[in-house]
C-alpha cells in the first residue's frame, strides 16, 4: 500500500536530519520532490552546490549526467541517484570515441561540451558549458580557434548567433524544447497578445526569434520574479511553474505546450528518495581516470563563467 506524499516528505527529512546528507534537485523535478530538497537549480547551479556542500552523502534529483558530474566534482563523497534510468536522450546521442575521432581531423578546434553529456564525453572535451554560461564561456575562447560544440544543435546555433561567431555543431536537440514550433508559438502570442514569451534556448531559432527572453531554467525565473509584467508564456519544461510560484503566486504563466515535461526527470518519486537514503542506493561512481580528466573541463568552466 502506498504511503502518502507528505508521510514520505517527512520521513526524508527524518533521515536527512539523522545522517550527513545534502540532496539537490533541478528544477523539472516534481513539485513535492523540489519542496524537501535542501536546494534546487538548474544543471549549472547543482554542480556548483554538489561542489560546495560538506555533507559525506549527495543525492541529486535528477537525470544521470547531473549525478555523475556531482561524482566527478566531489571525490571521496557518497552521490546517490534515487533513479539510475534516469537518463538524457539528447546526452546519449555522443561518444567519446566520436569525439576523439573528431578531435584527431580537427586538431585546431576546441571543444565545447554541453553539460548534458555522459563523463566520458566531458574526458576528451575541452572545457563544459552550459545554457545559462554558453554565451560568456565561448566569448572568452581564442577567436582564432574553431569552434566545435556538443551535442546541441539549437543552443549552439543560438549563442552562434547571439555572439556573430560561426560554431560547428554536432546534430542533435532536447526531445523536449524541439517540440516548440514557430506556428504553435504565433498562435498562443494571438490568443495572449499582452503575455511576454519567455523561452530556453534550446529551442528552435525561429522560436528564440519570437521571444522576448530567451534563457536558462534559472534565468527564466528570475526574468519572471523580478518582471512587472504578470502574463507569460513558458518555453520551457513545466516542472519550472512550482518554484516560480512559490515566489510569485500572483504571475499567471501559460505552458506554450502541454508537451512540455521530461518523462525521464518526472521518473524520480519521494518513494525512490526514501529508498535511496535508506538503502544507498544507487552510489554513482566515475573511473578515476576519467573523473581527473572530466573535472578539468568542469573547472574551466567554473573559472570562464565566474
Amino acid at each position: 500500500m502506498n504511503r502518502p506524499l507528505d508521510h514520505i516528505s517527512e520521513a526524508i527529512l527524518r533521515k536527512k536530519n539523522e545522517q550527513s546528507l545534502f540532496i539537490i534537485a533541478h528544477y523539472y523535478q516534481r513539485d513535492e520532490i523540489q519542496d524537501i530538497a535542501d536546494f534546487v537549480g538548474d544543471s549549472y547551479a547543482m554542480a556548483l552546490a554538489a561542489r560546495n556542500s560538506s555533507s559525506e552523502t549527495i543525492l541529486v534529483a535528477g537525470v544521470d549526467f547531473m549525478a555523475e558530474t556531482a561524482a566527478i566534482l566531489c571525490p571521496g563523497r557518497t552521490v546517490l541517484s534515487p533513479e539510475p534510468a534516469a537518463t538524457c536522450p539528447m546526452a546519449n546521442s555522443i561518444t567519446a570515441e566520436y569525439i576523439v575521432d573528431f578531435k584527431k581531423k580537427h586538431p585546431n578546434s576546441m571543444v565545447v561540451t554541453y553539460v548534458n553529456t555522459p563523463a566520458d564525453v566531458k574526458a576528451v572535451s575541452d572545457v563544459c558549458c552550459t545554457s545559462s554560461n554558453a554565451e560568456k564561456i565561448i566569448r572568452k575562447l581564442p577567436a582564432d580557434r574553431e569552434i566545435y560544440f556538443i551535442p546541441d544543435q539549437n543552443l549552439a546555433a543560438n549563442v552562434a548567433k547571439k555572439l556573430g561567431r560561426s560554431l560547428e555543431s554536432y546534430p542533435s536537440a532536447c526531445p523536449i524544447h524541439d517540440r516548440l514550433e514557430a506556428e504553435e508559438i504565433a498562435r498562443l502570442k494571438e490568443m495572449h497578445p499582452g503575455a511576454l514569451l519567455l523561452v530556453h534556448p534550446e529551442c528552435k531559432p525561429e522560436v528564440i526569434a519570437m521571444a522576448d527572453y530567451a534563457g536558462s531554467t534559472a534565468g527564466i525565473l528570475d526574468y519572471v520574479t523580478k518582471s512587472e509584467a504578470h502574463d507569460f508564456i513558458i518555453g520551457t519544461e513545466c516542472g519550472i511553474l512550482h518554484p516560480i510560484l512559490k515566489v510569485s503566486p500572483d504571475k499567471n504563466l501559460i505552458m506554450a505546450s502541454e508537451e512540455l515535461i521530461c518523462p525521464n526527470m518526472k521518473s524520480i518519486t519521494l518513494e525512490k528518495i526514501l529508498n535511496s537514503i535508506e538503502n544507498r542506493e544507487t552510489i554513482i561512481t566515475v573511473l578515476e581516470d576519467i573523473r581527473v580528466k572530466a573535472a578539468l573541463a568542469l573547472e574551466k568552466m567554473i573559472e570562464l563563467a565566474s
